[in-house]
């Protein structure tokens, strides 16, 4: 406690050290309230001499501290825009707030900011690496996930898995919260256009969650700045089916700002899936062949509407609620082969499956923001409530058709699930002076989950139940925590450092006692960040952070699908987080038609969780994730960002790490080692008449485990896009997955088994997208939902 009064009595000491000098505060706009961020504001004596200097921030707000008193010139400087200059004078203990300064465009400059401002960039903050989204063609058609595709060190799998720099342990923000929009393809709702920047953080601060190992991405929507009414239209049709209606509309006055966007989509999905297992390799060889065909349709509804109320210039309420429904209706047939080790076919059957699904995700949402006189300094309070529920049902006939034709008995199953999801945190951030920061804050969430399933089979009385499968599960889970962080900068080096803390308390239970467990994780998450500018076009970055994964509640869920006669994949509930310490070395260097991004990275993880295979005395193939003693990577990544015309940029990029795993799970060992390769080139051409064309090439190289080894994958993306009606409207086409080359094979080796599979999850597919905006800017959209807080 003594230590605690001491740390509060020395930054009080320098606040007041800090206040007996002059400040000067004020907030740089653009005609119609809309803030302007980067703007050199610059105080100068009658020498012209350079007195103090600053930066405004995302809202406009400036501050310049420390300052003697005397008669000053105040000048605002930022490319685009008419420098303004002005007499100032600050006296001794005082805050001289010059209120709002508005800037004038310069319009000799527009053109030349409106060009180099198409361009998508790439660049380090502090604790971050930005990625700008600018005017590409794959970057305004399709669906966020099309767009991740794009974006440097992110991948997306056939499956709409997210990785970062191969790993998939990445937690996904939207505009820096959780989000239930990244679960079960929920992103592929939201349209690309809709996205202003991606922040990937592969060392976060202490100020985000410490949940993912492999890092954070954020994306960042676009928020609508003009007053008045506007919004926009955008439709789309597709082969496979895919039609979306998504009108948005927003108003803005100085207290009010009103916004509702509303989402219709339905979508079909063909996959295919083909596998050969072989048992008793030392003995009795017996194989299967298998095929699965997959028809998918997904209907979804996506509402949101709230509002901003601006109390005064320091106060500022938020209120939100958005509902995501979703309509399944799935059809798959499997297709078995079964023959002796002499290929002589023994026996084959065939099952049908058809199932329906209903989800529907419902959040509330309310913010309070406190800005103080004191530019900077800001109290902020968020409180969200997420409930959601699902339903889904199985039927399956299965026949038999070689020997002897006979039907079998008919299977069904259901699952119902019910979640609940309050969240309260508040955040501070506090001034020390004109180059360092105090922020601390507090969090508290509380999540709980219901699932029921059962599992029945048609004899002659009706219906009984397979296996004893008929149970219910209750997930609990209270997370606490806390943080405090200081950031600074002295000359050219930028620091921050920071420590979290979290308290996690779980429980499981089933109404049969069978996974019955509760389990606590206290750890602290210490972050360092460090940047040296050489100069505007250089810098060098250091990081450290400690992190944590938790399991998702697919991995932990017990129950499983029986669709599958040869496999099945069952959570673990008794599986744990696992934690890693990440270092990055980190340089940015641009030219004028270059940017060259090289990074160092290394990390070390415990408790990794790692899927396990093995077989059954049943003969059935079950595959659970468990926990492995550690895994550590290394690795090198490059980003080159080539524009040497304005009609062509060039984006390439690569990532070779070295990676080792070591454990064992019963009889299994996991000790493994090998090296991985993923990269990817986009083109895009800039033609006349606002024409623009891209091509983009994913490349994932071949990476194993002990059990599986999985081959390397292609894809090629193209698009097309042509602006008219003075930039009200675009038309787009692209191609994702061109020639279907997004295939997945692996092949996984046990005890006296081999098992190869290939997966097609979704066909090339082809779309036409047509964006048609009233009353906005070409680079502004209606706000969209942050969403859940969870997955």
């Amino acid at each position: 406690m003594k230590q605690v009064a001491i740390i509060f009595f020395i930054i009080l000491s320098v606040q007041y050290s800090f206040a007996q000098k002059g400040q000067i505060t004020g907030v740089i706009q653009e005609k119609q309230d809309i803030p302007i961020s980067y703007v050199t504001v610059t105080l100068k004596d009658n020498g012209d001499r350079a007195i103090a200097a600053g930066i405004s921030d995302a809202k406009g707000i400036f501050r310049l501290e420390s300052i003697t008193a005397g008669n000053y010139t105040i000048s605002y400087t930022l490319a685009g825009f008419q420098t303004i200059s002005r007499p100032v004078e600050v006296k001794t203990d005082e805050v001289i707030n010059v209120g709002t300064v508005i800037l004038e465009p310069d319009t000799k400059l527009l053109q030349e900011v409106s060009v180099t401002g198409q361009r998508s960039s790439v660049s380090l903050k502090l604790d971050k690496k930005v990625f700008e989204v600018g005017k590409d063609v794959l970057s305004q058609s399709g669906a966020v996930t099309d767009l991740l595709n794009v974006v440097p060190s992110v991948s997306v799998s056939p499956g709409g898995e997210i990785s970062l720099r191969g790993n998939s342990n990445v937690l996904v923000l939207i505009d820096g919260r959780r989000t239930g929009l990244t679960q079960s393809n929920a992103l592929e709702q939201v349209p690309a256009d809709q996205v202003e920047r991606v922040e990937v953080i592969t060392n976060p601060s202490s100020r985000f969650d410490a949940g993912g190992s492999a890092g954070i991405i954020n994306i960042i929507l676009k928020k609508n700045k003009k007053a008045g009414f506007n919004g926009q239209l955008r439709l789309v049709g597709g082969i496979p089916n895919e039609t979306r209606i998504s009108p948005s509309l927003n108003y803005k006055s100085n207290k009010l700002n009103l916004f509702a966007t509303y989402g219709i989509r339905f979508s079909d999905y063909v996959g295919l899936y083909t596998m050969k297992q072989s048992t008793g390799l030392s003995g009795t060889r017996a194989d299967l062949d298998q095929r699965q065909d997959e028809n998918r349709h997904d209907d979804a509804k996506l509402l949101y509407f709230g509002a901003d109320f601006k109390i005064n210039d320091h106060n500022t309420i938020t209120a939100a609620f958005m509902r995501n429904s979703t309509h399944d209706h799935d059809k798959t047939q499997l297709n078995y082969l079964y023959s002796n080790k002499n290929g002589i076919i023994d026996s084959s059957l065939t099952r049908k499956g058809e199932s329906w699904e209903k989800r529907s995700y419902n959040q509330l949402e309310f913010n309070y923001t406190k800005n103080f006189a004191k530019a900077g300094k800001k109290l902020t309070v968020d409180m969200q409530y997420d409930f959601w529920d699902s339903d889904k049902d199985w039927n399956l006939s299965t026949r038999k058709i070689f020997p002897a034709a006979v039907d079998l008995p008919m299977i069904r199953t259901g699952s119902m699930g019910e979640s609940k999801d309050f969240m309260i945190k508040t955040d501070m951030v506090q001034p020390l002076d004109s180059t360092s920061t105090l922020e601390f804050g507090l969090k508290l969430e509380d999540r709980r989950v219901n699932t029921d399933f059962i599992a029945e089979q048609q004899n002659s009385a009706g219906w009984e139940i397979i296996d004893q499968i008929d149970n219910h599960l209750l997930y609990k889970e209270l997370i606490g925590s806390a943080y405090v962080q200081f950031s600074g900068k002295t000359g050219a080096l930028s620091y921050q450092a920071g420590l979290r803390g979290e308290l996690t308390h779980i429980g499981i239970e089933d109404r049969a006692g069978t996974y019955t467990n509760e389990k606590n994780y206290n750890r602290l998450f210490p972050t360092l960040n460090v940047s040296y500018r050489f100069n505007e076009r250089t810098t060098l970055q250091g990081s450290y952070s400690k992190r944590i994964n938790r399991p998702r509640l697919g991995m932990i869920y017990p129950f499983n699908e029986l669709t599958d006669l040869s496999s099945r994949y069952v959570g673990n509930p008794d599986l744990n987080p696992s934690y890693v310490n990440v270092f990055e070395i980190a340089f940015l260097k641009n030219w004028k038609t270059l940017t060259f991004n090289p990074s160092f990275y290394y990390q070390r993880n415990t408790g990794v969780m790692e899927d396990y295979t093995f077989r059954n005395a049943e003969g059935l193939f079950i595959t659970m994730p468990v926990n492995i003693k550690r895994e550590t990577r290394h690795g090198f990544e490059l980003s080159v960002l080539y524009n040497p015309v304005k009609w062509l940029q060039v984006n390439t990029e690569f990532n070779l790490f070295h990676y080792a795993e070591q454990g064992s799970y019963k009889d299994q060992s996991f000790d493994y080692s090998g090296n991985t390769l993923t990269a990817r080139v986009s083109a895009q051409l800039k033609l006349k008449n606002k024409l623009a064309f891209q091509t983009l090439y994913n490349f994932r190289g071949a990476n194993a485990t002990a059990q599986t080894h999985t081959d390397a994958l292609h894809s090629i993306d193209v698009g097309l896009s042509k602006t008219f009606l003075k930039d009200k409207a675009t038309l787009m086409f692209d191609i994702s997955n061109l020639f279907g080359l997004r295939k997945s094979n692996s092949r996984t080796v046990g005890a006296d088994y081999e098992i190869s599979q290939a997966s097609i999850p979704n066909a090339a597919r082809y779309r036409l997208t047509l964006v048609y905006r009233f009353n906005q800017k070409d680079n502004q959209t209606v706000r969209q939902a942050k969403s859940g807080n969870r997955d």
